[in-house]
This record gives C-alpha cells, structure tokens and sequence, in this order.
C-alpha cells in the first residue's frame, strides 16, 4: 500500500505546485552548482546581456544588496572573472564588465543550469516546456517586481 500524498485542496493550488516545483528545481541545482557559482552566474548573464554595469545597477537588476554583490563582485574579480574600475562620469562608482574568461565560465554554468532544467522538466516534451515557461513569464510579469 503506498502512503497517501498531500491532500488534493493543496495539489489543487498552483502556488503549492511551483513551491514544490522551485524546491525540487533548487536540490537539483545543489547538486551540480555551489551557492557561489549560482550567484556568479547571475551577475555573469546580466553583465553579457546588458554589457558593464555599476555594481550598484547590478544589484537593482538581480534583486540582490549592494554588500552580496560588492562579495560576489571581488570573488569573480579575484578569479579572473570580470574587471572593475571606477566610473571616469563618478568616481564613487565602480563599473563592472564581464572577460573573456568570465564569459566561458558562464557558458560551463549555463550548461549546468540547462542540466538541470531536462532533469527537472523530464516528463514535458519540448512544446510543453515552451508553453510552461511562457505561462510563468506571464503570471510573474502581471506583479511587481520582488527581491530575489
């Protein structure tokens, strides 16, 4: 006999699903990514898609506080990752690009990070995938923006 699952009034919730689902998404993500490298990724995908940035935009853009991203900043400095200067326009402010090296450790990331999305989307087929992520992007475009 197996054990019963959750009763159906919370299997029922959408808000209950994709909780389980980014609890399951986050274990799986664990295993193949530090917390670190998951941070430099996010600061990484930002500085590639939008080109240097202050540290201060990259924390507004990611969700994160000035302090995290001063941390992840000098870490990915230290390896290599990015460089930072101070802005010529305001020198309180310190500008912040991704190299080359940076960029291939973003791409090892990013497959990573893929890696994980077939393991935890295993049962839908490609067009189902599409759809699932495009019905999310709608439901959190409809709210404010929150911190990450």
């Amino acid at each position: 006999m197996t054990e019963p699952g959750p009763p159906a009034l919370l299997r029922t919730l959408v808000s209950w699903q994709t909780g389980r689902v980014s609890t399951l998404g986050a274990r799986l993500t664990a295993a193949r990514m530090p917390l670190e490298a998951r941070s430099d990724f996010a600061v990484l995908a930002a500085l590639q898609e939008y080109g240097e940035l202050s540290q201060a935009e990259l924390g507004r853009r990611l969700g994160l506080d000035r302090n995290n991203v001063n941390g992840i900043v000098t870490r990915l400095e230290n390896n290599g990752h990015v460089e930072r200067r101070v802005d010529p326009a305001d020198r309180r402010r310190n500008i912040v690009d991704a190299t080359d090296a940076g960029l291939r450790y973003l791409d090892d990331l990013n497959a990573r990070a893929l890696d994980v999305q077939d393991e935890l989307l295993i049962a839908l087929d490609p067009g189902e995938r599409q759809q699932l992520q495009a019905l999310l992007e709608k439901v959190l475009a409809s709210h404010p923006a929150q911190p990450a």
